[in-house]
């Protein structure tokens, strides 16, 4: 017996949804959220570059915030912790900004855009532990999912379908009638310091009301939305992470447009970096349109970052340092690894800064981790850099 496609679609998408949102509250019980684990002293000291004996010291001498004590006498912090000691340490530190990095007066926001063409490419993992890991670091992050896949919403604890029911995308504050201030649609994150727009399909509507809105001549500024709405929260961070989604459309074009950095993530593989090359073509193309028109197309910096790097594979070596020759030091130093941890961590919706270091061989999750630490410390160079700072 045939069945009509969209009812059989929909039909697996309820199912599938439903058995999505009973497999969140079998992993975030009792309410469905998530939670930050706590971290042991010395993944403290190591993200705020001081000695486990010094914290040791601090706790003895009831300086600083009064850390858990677990099983063998270990001391656990919580997120709120950690942000309570940068918060103690920046007041004694002898150069302002070490333990606090953030912005300065007279430093401009830093909105860092992550884009591809092609999916796979890491675009998602990359955006969710850069803006993350600034987080830890004692930077004010926002972090907005333009994809309508909402990928980047499900690493911190949304399923769209149950949790934006009423809308509560970006669309809503970039629609060309009856927009709401863009504070109407940030929710907090369990991190500390990391707030999120979150995403769902209602983003694809603003692909197809720009088109109807350049006929109406009400939609000749579209590139400048993003830009537009950042500006109304712009004191309240220090950088914003834009997750694009896999297509050189309106959204991609507005949030390249808002930029003050564009973040190119690239599987080195031949495929792929055919797609980058029609990628960069269009995207020059289109950009060179946007600036006739009136973008602001200056960046402080533009990088390609080599994510799923298989060191032992031949081929994909070749294609690095293909890509190196190309674009020079705009390829970053370092590359995000292809782990079995990071994609392990991602099963259970959680990010590699998430999960506890026990679930994994010691050898695999300091590796991905190593990895993933140079690459986010080598970004937040450049934004340290970008303010004026060494």
């Amino acid at each position: 017996m045939n069945q009509r496609i969209d009812a059989l679609v929909g039909d697996h998408a309820e199912r599938l949804s439903e058995r999505l949102k009973k497999h969140r509250e079998q992993l975030f019980p009792p309410h469905s959220r998530k939670e930050l684990r706590r971290f042991t002293s010395g993944e403290v000291a190591q993200l705020l570059g001081v000695k486990d004996a010094y914290l040791r010291k601090l706790s003895l001498d009831g300086k600083g915030p009064n850390p858990e004590t677990g099983s063998g006498g270990r001391r656990l912090y919580t997120p709120e912790h950690i942000i309570e000691l940068r918060q103690y340490l920046e007041k004694g530190a002898k150069h302002p900004g070490t333990y606090l990095p953030g912005r300065r007066e007279g430093d401009h926001l830093q909105v860092v855009t992550v884009i591809n063409f092609k999916g796979g490419s890491g675009k998602t993992t990359t955006s969710a532990h850069l803006a993350q890991k600034c987080a830890l670091d004692g930077y004010r992050v926002l972090t907005i999912d333009l994809d309508p896949q909402a990928s980047l919403s499900a690493l911190h604890g949304f399923q769209p379908e149950f949790d934006l029911l009423d809308g509560g995308t970006l669309y809503d504050a970039i629609r060309y009638e009856d927009p709401v201030p863009i504070r109407d649609v940030i929710q907090r994150t369990y991190f500390p310091n990391l707030d999120i727009v979150p995403g769902n399909l209602d983003l694809m509507e603003f692909e197809h009301d720009t088109p109807r809105a350049l006929m109406n001549r009400d939609g000749a500024m579209f590139f400048t939305k993003i830009g537009t709405v950042l500006a109304e929260i712009e004191d309240d961070y220090d950088l914003v992470v834009i997750d694009c989604p896999p297509q050189l459309g309106y959204l991609t074009m507005s949030a390249l447009s808002a930029a003050t950095a564009i973040l190119v993530t690239v599987h080195p593989q031949m495929l792929d970096v055919m797609s980058m090359c029609q990628f960069l073509l269009m995207t020059s193309n289109l950009l060179g349109v946007v600036s006739e028109a009136g973008g602001d197309m200056s960046y402080d910096w533009l990088r390609y970052v080599v994510t799923r790097y298989e060191p032992g594979d031949g081929p994909q070596n070749q294609m690095v340092s293909f890509m190196r020759s190309m674009f020079g030091e705009h390829v970053l130093n370092h590359t995000v690894l292809k782990s079995t941890a990071i994609s392990d961590a991602g099963i259970t919706k959680q990010t590699l800064y998430e999960v506890e270091k026990s679930q994994f061989t010691r050898s695999t999750y300091d590796r991905a981790m190593e990895s993933l630490n140079a690459v986010n410390a080598e970004i937040e160079g450049l934004i340290q850099t970008a303010w004026g700072r060494s």
